[in-house]
């Protein structure tokens, strides 16, 4: 057969294909509802998946790309205890002091209390620090100003409230200069935060900073440090910072060498790996899941297709009678087949991206654009029409022209 011939005969398979598609609508696109669902599922899971692990990239790329928070207490597992050790500012004293590679050290300690002001009311982080955590964390002020020296020393009752808190306790009005009350604590507003947003699912606005030793004296009664974040100078290495961070708190804490250390020194960049590993792990389950009813959508293909056959049993019978080739028959019914998953993948894509974008938007990630995925799935789409509508196809083209003219 010549190509000639070869284009005429697909061409005349993808005509005879469109025209059986068109005169059963209706049950062409019940048919094909598996494949547009699968098609879908997959992109919009995979679309939100990499727009979280963007948010959280970006999200940890404003902490800094070297810094270091040290917590006490370690990841439990066999063996381990769980008995935790508090740290002191002497710990942060001696981090800042003895390890060269350090720029800066802030102190926190956090509690989740209820601030109130007049007859609003808002349950919030409070979080006790110095004012190198505003360095350290790349917070800004909008307006007002940070606690001065002898603030800190003092313990005064000045706190720095995040635009959530703003928002929620005083509305339009200003807050600077007017006075919050942290349960049995009350206290001057200096300063406003500048607004950060959302991270990992925790709103950053949602905070009022106190003074460190006004934490220690009026909320958690004792002189302990939940955690050191730590800023690496610039063109040193995080990795040797955290060594010798190590090495100076198991000296500090007098830790002998068979000891277990009772800290975590965590980088950035392993929190980073952490979390878009995780999100990453969930996108390919969910995608894993969402995939399944492109198996579905197949299977509901196959069974199309043989009822197809059968009903045109007559229809075949003379094809072949005339003279039509069992390949042309084949290509006929594969054709047909692809072209209804085809068409299934087309409408998946365009109800992906709609629902991408409006989950994206919902969830509050950036919305970004798999182009690769998009072909994936339209040509697996592809595939599976194929696939399952081989068998059909095979058992259309081995049709005895004789047995089928006598069909009723």
């Amino acid at each position: 057969m010549s190509l000639r011939e070869e284009r005429s005969m697909l061409w005349n398979a993808v005509v005879l294909a469109l025209r059986e598609i068109r005169r059963n609508l209706m049950r062409s696109f019940l048919t094909i509802l598996g494949i547009v669902i699968g098609v879908a599922a997959v992109i919009t899971m995979v679309t939100i998946g990499e727009g979280a692990t963007a948010q959280v990239r970006q999200q940890i790329a404003n902490m800094g790309s070297n810094l270091l928070m040290i917590s006490p207490g370690k990841r439990l597992g066999p063996g381990q205890s769980s008995a935790t050790v508090p740290f002191k500012e002497d710990d942060g004293a001696a981090i800042l002091r003895d390890v060269t590679s350090i720029a800066a050290v802030a102190p926190v300690s956090s509690a989740g209390l209820k601030a109130v002001f007049g007859n609003q009311n808002w349950s919030t982080t409070v979080t006790g620090t110095e004012t190198q955590y505003f360095d350290v964390t790349n917070r800004t002020i909008a307006s007002g100003r940070k606690f001065s020296e002898s603030e800190m020393r003092s313990g005064a009752a000045v706190c720095v409230i995040g635009s959530t808190v703003a928002k929620e306790l005083f509305g339009s009005q200003d807050p600077l200069g007017q006075k919050i009350r942290l349960e049995k604590l009350s206290c001057d507003v200096i300063g406003i935060l500048k607004e950060k947003g959302q991270s990992t699912m925790v709103d950053q606005d949602d905070v009022v900073v106190i003074p460190l030793r006004t934490f220690q004296r009026r909320v958690s009664g004792n002189l302990d440090v939940a955690m050191f974040q730590v800023t690496v100078k610039e063109g040193a290495s995080t990795e040797k910072a955290r060594t010798d961070i190590r090495a100076l708190l198991r000296e500090h804490r007098h830790l002998s060498a068979s000891d277990d250390d009772n800290f975590n020194v965590m980088d950035t960049k392993e929190i980073s790996s952490m979390l878009t590993g995780t999100t990453k792990l969930l996108t390919a389950l969910l995608s894993a899941v969402a995939a399944v009813s492109l198996l579905v959508g197949g299977i509901g293909i196959m069974n199309i297709m043989l009822v197809s056959v059968t009903e045109r049993t007559r229809e075949i019978g003379i094809r072949l009678a005339i003279g039509a080739l069992e390949r042309e028959v084949l290509v006929q019914f594969l054709v047909e087949s692809a072209a209804l998953s085809c068409f299934g993948g087309i409408l998946g894509i365009a109800l992906a991206l709609a629902a991408s974008v409006w989950g994206a938007s919902l969830l509050g990630v950036p919305f970004v654009f798999q182009g690769g995925i998009v072909v994936l799935a339209f040509l697996f789409s592809g595939a599976v029409g194929v696939g399952f509508g081989y068998f059909p196809a095979l058992k259309a083209a081995r049709l005895d022209p004789i047995e089928a003219l006598r069909y009723e």
